[in-house]
C-alpha cells in the first residue's frame, strides 16, 4: 500500500474549513495532518489527529509534510507558496493563484526548478454541470460554437462589514473572487482567446471593490462572455451555449457548495455531486440527422476528483489537470480585463 501524502494546510478559513479540508479527508491518498491557526484550535475540534501550529515557519520545518494548502487571503499566496517551494514541498494554492502574473510566472519557474507539483484550487473543474458541458461540446453536439456565455449571479445589496474581499486592496473584489473560476473554464474548453474586453464596476452603495464584471473572451469564431454581480436578484442561466446546430441552456449552480456549507462530507454523503432532475440542462440541437430538445442528465460533480489528481501527480501516477500555467494565464486575463475596463478597449492577450 503506498504511504499516504501529509497535508498541512495554512489557515482555517471559510476556505480552509469548507471548501479544502473536508475534500482532502475524502481522498484515500491524502492525510490532514497539520493546520497553521493563529488563534484557537477549531481543526483539532474537527479532525482530532491534526496537529495545531501558530506559524507557517513551524510547518515548514516539518519534514513529514509533503503538501502545503495555502487558503490564505489572497495577498499572501505568493509569499507562503513561495517559501514552501523553496522548503521542497509540494503545494496547492486556493485561487486566484497570485496577485499578478509576474508573480504566478515566478512560482511556476520555481515549481520545476524545484521538481515539485504546484496546482491551483479550481475546483469547479469538477461541477457537474461543467463536466456536462464539456461532454456536450467535446461531442460536437452543437456544431460549430458561435457563442459562449456563463454567469455567476448573486444578490447580497449591502457589502460585508469586516470582510477583506469588499475592501479596497490588492487582490479583493469579485473579479478576484469568482472571475478565476469562469476564466479558468472557458480557457479550458477554448484555450487562450485573441482578445479581451472587460466592464469592471462597483454597484452597490457604500462599496470599496468591484462587485460585478462583464468580461468576453474573443476568438476567431466565436465569444465566451463571462459575467458575475452581486445585485441579481432573479438568477439567468449558468451556461448558455449556441452552436450552428443547436443550444444547451443551463440553470442553477453545482450543489457540492452548497452541501460543503451544511457540513457534509463527500465520502460520507450517498449520491454527492449529484443534481435533480428538475435542475438539468435543456438541449435542443440536431444530432445524427435527428432533431432533440429535452433534458441532459447532468454528469454527477466531484470535488474529491481535484485533489485526487494532485495526490496522483506527486505520486507519479497522473499527470497534472490543473497546471501552474493554466492558472498563469488566467492571472493574465484578469489583469487584461483590469485594464480594458479603465481603458475602455479590447486588448491583445499575450501572456
Amino acid at each position: 500500500m503506498t504511504e499516504k501524502i501529509r497535508v498541512g494546510m495554512v489557515g482555517f478559513g471559510l476556505a480552509g474549513r469548507v471548501f479544502h479540508a473536508p475534500v482532502i479527508a475524502s481522498v484515500p491518498a491524502l492525510q490532514l495532518a497539520t493546520v497553521v491557526e493563529r488563534h484557537g484550535e477549531e481543526s483539532r475540534r474537527i479532525y482530532p489527529d491534526v496537529e495545531v501550529v501558530r506559524d507557517v515557519e513551524h510547518l515548514l520545518e516539518d519534514d513529514d509534510i509533503d503538501l502545503v494548502v495555502v487558503t490564505t487571503p489572497n495577498v499572501s499566496h505568493f509569499e507562503i507558496a513561495r517559501s514552501a517551494l523553496l522548503a521542497d514541498k509540494h503545494v496547492v494554492v486556493e485561487k486566484p493563484f497570485t496577485i499578478t502574473s509576474e508573480e504566478a510566472r515566478e512560482l511556476t519557474v520555481l515549481s520545476h526548478r524545484q521538481g515539485r507539483v504546484l496546482s491551483v484550487h479550481q475546483n469547479r473543474r469538477w461541477d457537474g454541470d461543467f463536466l456536462t458541458v464539456r461532454r456536450i461540446l467535446g461531442a460536437g453536439m452543437l456544431g460549430r460554437i458561435v457563442e459562449y456565455e456563463s454567469h455567476f449571479d448573486r444578490f447580497r445589496n449591502q457589502p460585508r462589514a469586516g470582510a477583506w474581499r469588499e475592501e479596497a486592496q490588492p487582490g479583493s473584489g469579485l473579479l478576484y473572487d469568482l472571475g478565476p473560476h469562469l476564466i479558468d473554464q472557458a480557457l479550458v474548453l477554448f484555450g487562450p482567446p485573441q482578445l479581451v474586453s472587460a466592464d469592471i464596476r462597483t454597484q452597490r452603495d457604500g462599496g470599496k471593490a468591484d462587485d460585478y464584471f462583464d468580461l468576453t473572451l474573443h476568438y476567431e469564431d466565436h465569444t465566451a462572455r463571462l459575467k458575475a454581480g452581486m445585485l441579481v436578484r432573479e438568477p439567468t442561466a449558468h451556461f448558455t451555449i449556441h452552436g450552428s446546430e443547436g443550444s444547451f441552456v443551463k440553470y442553477g449552480l453545482d450543489p457540492q457548495e452548497d452541501a460543503l456549507k451544511r457540513g457534509l462530507v463527500p465520502s460520507e454523503t450517498p449520491g454527492w455531486g449529484e443534481e435533480p432532475e428538475e435542475r438539468w440542462g435543456v438541449l435542443n440541437a440536431q444530432v445524427n440527422g435527428l432533431h432533440v430538445r429535452g433534458k441532459v442528465e447532468t454528469l454527477p460533480g466531484s470535488y474529491p476528483g481535484y485533489y485526487q489528481n494532485v495526490a496522483d501527480a506527486i505520486q507519479g501516477r497522473a499527470p497534472l489537470e490543473v497546471t501552474p500555467e493554466a492558472a498563469s494565464a488566467t492571472m493574465r486575463v484578469m489583469e487584461l480585463a483590469i485594464e480594458s475596463s479603465r481603458e475602455k478597449m479590447a486588448l491583445a492577450f499575450e501572456e
